[in-house]
């Protein structure tokens, strides 16, 4: 739906009222309108000349064979003709968009495609109109310059002359003041005149635009096509809300006829550009579009501008469950001349869709960030509960109860300080541990045999448990295949601590070849794989990890007799060697 709303400016901001009367006189838009103007008239008497030699020629030479050819010749004149009244509508600024050429399929099938095209007989109709609307705007702008050019050389003329004028029984004698009231009135017919071009100016540049506009059809769609394409897979992408935001607006300049396309938040801010100034060559942003202006939604203003242009304002909605429905506004801008169709504004109005999923997704990621760290904290918090602050108070405990015992009872003492000395190493273990798993680079940093063995400390301070560690070379492994491997260890040993009920937990890492196998035993009460219910969440866990690194998780277990996880994953190819270092070791 297209809503055409009238000019909007607010009082004394338009640039047609800050220049004044003479604004037109200085307005480059004037000059380029009267070179048209001044073009219009050769350029129509030749394109009438040989329009109406060919076509006539042709149809007097019809009976002898030789008119069909000419008139086919008149067909293909009309379009040559007409790419050469486009080229001429650039002194006004009004640029076409050219449809991607189509293959030569003969001569039949080129003539049907010519006299089926609507572009053709609009094209005619402009060859036909251009002749006598030329006539008349010389016509016009003569008698203006005339009378313009006759009251500014009054001083030659009249102070000049020494013969009076005589006007029936009046005899007058132009005297300084009637000269002065000729120049002013001669001045003012030149700013009407001036005032006049820019008027034909405009009428040149929608007529041009009206009737010589190319159809793009299927070309334009494939493009509107294309950019919806990439801007649906570069939202749900979805990696950096600014990037996201200006690859939109770049797609719908490409895509459409439109010169800018900016996107504005609620406020009028400026979200992105498809240029890299938005600005340039304005006085006032558009972003100072009054809240008038703003359009429902699933509709689009279309706004005309102070220098001829169109500023079409499309609404950015989000969904009802991101809170509020404003998003902000779309924004295109386009030449004098240009205006946009309605398929256009709906190809828009779906990039404007696609901005508001971008910004609803930002919002959700968001809120995610911020409950994901919600919870992290709340995590941390148990952690430091259940490891350390325990710690610290045991050690509390046994030095109170060394400090009493330490002069009855020494044997005591030594066993409390004992107590005291394991609390704290375990302290520090778990405090390590957790300040290990708070680095999200502490695994690339430290690798995957520190990490384990990290772990395998805070196990035996936490839980108690005697931890057999065989971990001795850093083995090849990507750092997505490393991280997998460390999280399946830490599922494994979470197992241990909360079914097995074991005693000893045994920890392996090996790396034979191009495999890496991970192992994680334990003494405990074992459990049935085959049977239902039993781990199922923890093992699926693990194997999704296994699958998603490449590798291959295998559990085996059975009542009374502990359980062993197994994990196999391929060892990263080593890095290639230099040649020219290779060959300095040689030698």
């Amino acid at each position: 739906m297209m809503k055409v709303m009238g000019a909007v400016r607010e009082p004394g901001g338009s640039r047609g009222v800050r220049g004044g009367p003479l604004r037109d006189l200085t307005d480059p838009t004037t000059y380029r309108a009267a070179a048209y103007v001044l073009l219009t008239l050769p350029v129509g008497l030749l394109v009438a000349t040989l329009l109406t030699v060919v076509i006539a020629g042709g149809l007097l030479t019809l009976p002898l064979l030789i008119g069909a050819p000419a008139l086919l010749g008149a067909v293909w004149l009309v379009r040559t003709l007409g790419d050469l009244q486009r080229g001429l509508a650039g002194v006004l600024g009004v640029r076409f968009a050219r449809p991607a050429p189509v293959a030569y399929a003969g001569v039949l099938a080129w003539l049907g495609a010519q006299l089926s095209s609507p572009v053709t007989y609009r094209t005619l109709l402009f060859h036909v109109v251009q002749l006598p609307l030329g006539v008349l705007c010389w016509l016009v702008l003569a008698a203006l310059l005339s009378l313009a050019l006759l009251g500014l050389a009054a001083p030659g003329w009249a102070l000049g002359s020494a013969v009076p004028v005589v006007w029936n029984e009046w005899t007058v004698q132009p005297g300084p003041v009637a000269v002065a009231g000729l120049m002013l009135a001669g001045l003012g017919v030149l700013i009407v005149a001036a005032g006049v071009l820019n008027l034909m100016g405009r009428l040149w540049t929608r007529l041009t635009a009206a009737l010589l506009t190319l159809d793009a059809g299927d070309e334009a769609a494939r493009r509107e096509v294309v950019a919806l394409r990439r801007a649906a897979g570069r939202v749900a992408l979805g990696d950096d809300l600014n990037a996201t935001l200006a690859d939109l607006t770049t797609q719908a300049c490409a895509a459409s006829t439109a010169a800018q396309v900016t996107l504005h938040a609620p406020d009028g801010t400026l979200r992105a550009s498809s240029v890299s100034d938005p600005w340039a060559g304005d006085t006032e942003p558009p972003s100072s579009t009054p809240d008038a202006a703003l359009p429902q939604p699933g509709e689009a203003n279309v706004l005309p501008l102070p220098d001829g242009g169109l500023l079409a304002v499309l609404p950015v909605s989000l969904p009802a469950s991101a809170g509020t429905l404003e998003g902000g506004t779309l924004r295109a801008r386009y030449r004098p001349g240009v205006r946009p169709g309605a398929d256009e504004l709906a190809f828009l109005l779906s990039i404007a869709d696609h901005a508001g999923t971008a910004l609803h997704a930002a919002q959700l990621i968001e809120r995610a960030g911020a409950r994901a760290g919600e919870q992290e904290r709340a995590r941390l918090a148990r952690e430091l509960h259940d490891s350390v602050a325990q710690a610290l108070y045991g050690i509390t405990l046994g030095a109170k109860t060394a400090r009493a015992t330490l002069e009855r009872d020494p044997a005591r003492t030594l066993q409390s300080l004992d107590y005291t000395i394991r609390l704290a190493e375990g302290g520090v273990s778990e405090m390590k541990a957790l300040l290990f798993s708070l680095r999200p680079d502490a695994l690339e940093e430290g690798g995957l045999i520190a990490a384990l063995t990290q772990h395998a400390h805070a196990l035996e301070a936490r839980h108690g448990l005697q931890v057999h560690a065989e971990l001795r070379r850093e083995p090849d492994l990507a750092p997505d295949v490393q991280a997998a491997a460390y999280r399946v260890a830490q599922e494994a040993l979470h197992n241990v601590v909360k079914h097995a009920r074991a005693a000893q937990v045994w920890v392996s890492l090996v790396q034979d070849g191009p495999h890496v196998t991970l192992t994680v035993r334990d003494d405990g009460r074992g459990f049935d794989p085959q049977a239902q219910g039993r781990g199922t969440l923890g093992q699926r866990s693990m194997r999704e990890r296994a699958a998603g690194a490449g590798g291959h998780l295998h559990v085996q277990s059975a009542p009374g007799e502990g359980t062993a996880v197994t994990l196999t994953l391929p060892a990263a190819a080593p890095l290639p060697v230099p040649v020219a270092a290779a060959g300095a070791e040689g030698a």
